[in-house]
């Protein structure tokens, strides 16, 4: 009996010892709690572990309690990103995110300038893919669908001190960092950096600020 228990211990700890990780690794870093501060409007600064809700503009703050925080009582707030150890920084912008009157939005910054800053917000993609197969023009397997979840970013540059949503388009971004067209897609080619990548938005923001100084 008691072999039996410990068999059972065993194989309950390897289960969810693994399971627990795998869990942990497929959660969005807008699900989990990270370590950072809230810097409210009223000057004062929160410490805990944070979570953010950029869809809803929420932040909460965990400590013996939890807090919720709205981007119109919130300046700006920082996590520490558990993949790098660096710090992400959300500010609170007035924005019309859909043509109507301007509210408080949180967007994250990426990089930022004297002229120029790039922001971003994430979401959660959804994405549903067939998975049924044909034979002979006929469908043996019956309409499948597979569910897939992605991070996805929107992103925005700083103008004059006005956001412009950017269109990911590759021809939109000498628009959006006008005047060295030709620098810029050289210094792309030189570093095989895309137009739409996450990391490589920044470098060539980064670069351009550079350029105009």
């Amino acid at each position: 009996m008691k072999e039996s228990i410990i068999n059972v211990i065993f194989i309950l700890t390897f289960l969810f010892g693994g399971l627990f990780p795998l869990l942990a690794q497929n959660h969005f870093p807008s699900q989990i709690w990270h370590k950072g501060s809230i810097y409210g409007t009223d000057g004062q600064t929160y410490a805990g572990f944070v979570k953010y809700d950029l869809e809803n503009n929420l932040v909460q703050l965990q400590t013996e309690t939890i807090s919720t925080f709205t981007a119109s009582n919130v300046s700006h707030f920082e996590i520490h990103n558990q993949t790098n150890d660096g710090i992400r920084s959300f500010y609170s912008l007035p924005f019309s995110q859909n043509g109507d009157t301007e509210t408080l939005v949180f967007f994250e910054v990426l990089t930022e300038g004297n002229d120029f800053a790039l922001f971003c917000r994430e979401y959660i993609k959804t994405i549903y893919r067939w998975t049924g197969g044909t034979a002979g023009g006929h469908n043996y397997d019956g309409p499948q669908t597979k569910t897939v979840y992605r991070l996805a970013f929107d992103y925005y540059f700083l103008k004059n001190g006005s956001l412009e949503k950017y269109s990911l388009n590759k021809k939109d971004l000498f628009t959006m960092l006008p005047g060295y067209d030709k620098e810029i897609d050289l210094f792309m080619r030189k570093y095989s950096l895309e137009h739409d990548r996450r990391k490589d938005l920044i470098r060539i923001t980064n670069y351009y600020n550079e350029l105009q100084n």
